[in-house]
């Protein structure tokens, strides 16, 4: 599988996408999944307690690490392509050690980050420099800073706070209890938020928050399966959508790099595109893997990801016509890519 490089996207590429290799090398579900910004690599954090890294243009499993001790829940890139942050799963209480700056390529604890006492369910690495955040069912969101152990800055928050920064680092935002959205400045957070968005009439936590590429827009997932686009700087609903809900399960969606399309699981265990700035569904695929917990576009190729018990790359199809059912990923699934 060879992945494209990004072009302008229309809505009959994105229509075409199907799946273009499978991975299923792993235990039980991906817990997270997270792109670097400017390599092609892709690195994951499953049930089994591995962190897995790949090669996105040749969908390629470069390195399997195990962390039996700690496990592997949410996970991000550093802005080094070996380098990731990945939050624990086990013995929170006991050793506090929360959060771990991993080095994938000797397979190395760099720092531990200790200060959360309950699971982290939000983690976001900052674009532009060494910070981070981190969101946790503490009821707490903190801010670290990859050179330091001690957190740099807690908030303390009603309810699941989940964190996002924006694409220039400059803002970030929090959710919390309510339906709310809180914006902070990221050079003076302690002064506090300096914007409040209330999801109209929705009070159900959101469980995601993504920007897009240019700023503009805002992507929220609820609890209650509902999909938001809000505009980023005067928090109106641009567009909003409900998908199939599946017990105890939280669906995630993306953009696309331009902004322009949003993907998304559904319960039903489909696959959705939408076009936010027509308000209208483009495109639906069978996702073969069941509710696809975990979805992320790739930011510099024409490629996404969706995970769940098995790791699947859609690409364009580019052999097949696009109105074909082929096109539209009903073709069955390849069989899983060697590790």
């Amino acid at each position: 599988m060879a992945a494209m490089s990004l072009s302008e996207l229309d809505e009959d590429t994105v229509r075409s996408m199907a799946i273009g290799a499978v991975f299923s090398d792993f235990g039980g579900k991906i817990n997270s999944l997270d792109f670097h910004r400017t390599d092609d690599l892709l690195v994951t954090a499953s049930e089994d307690d591995s962190v897995r890294l790949y090669d996105i243009a040749n969908a390629k499993l470069l390195k399997s690490t195990y962390h039996k001790k700690h496990g592997a829940e949410q996970i991000c890139f550093t802005h080094h392509p070996s380098s990731v942050i990945c939050s624990s799963k086990y013995n929170l209480d006991s050793s506090g050690e929360s959060l771990r700056y991993l080095s994938m390529y000797d397979n190395r604890c760099l720092r531990y980050f200790k200060g959360h006492k309950e699971r982290i369910v939000s983690l976001c690495m900052s674009p532009v420099n060494d910070s981070f955040m981190s969101g946790s069912l503490d009821h707490t969101a903190r801010i670290w800073d990859l050179r330091v152990n001690a957190c740099q800055g807690i908030l303390h928050l009603r309810g699941r706070p989940t964190v996002a920064y924006d694409q220039q680092g400059l803002v970030f935002a929090v959710a919390m209890e309510g339906g709310a959205i809180k914006l902070f400045d990221s050079r003076s957070y302690d002064k506090g938020p300096f914007d409040t968005f209330l999801v109209g009439g929705d009070t159900a936590e959101v469980c995601n928050i993504k920007f897009s590429n240019d700023g503009k827009s805002m992507l929220l997932t609820t609890t209650n399966n509902n999909i938001y686009i809000l505009d980023a700087y005067g928090g109106e609903k641009r567009f909003g959508f409900s998908v199939e809900p599946s017990p105890n399960t939280n669906v995630e969606a993306t953009f696309t790099p331009d902004g322009q399309y949003v993907i998304s699981g559904s319960g039903d265990g489909s696959l959705q595109a939408w076009n936010i700035n027509l308000a209208k569904e483009v495109a639906s695929w069978n996702s073969h893997i069941g509710v696809a917990t975990c979805l992320k576009w790739a930011p510099r190729r024409a490629m996404f990801v969706a995970a769940s018990t098995a790791l699947t790359f859609w690409i364009p199809n580019t052999t097949t016509d696009p109105g074909s059912r082929d096109a539209v990923g009903e073709a069955p699934a390849p069989a899983p890519a060697p590790a």
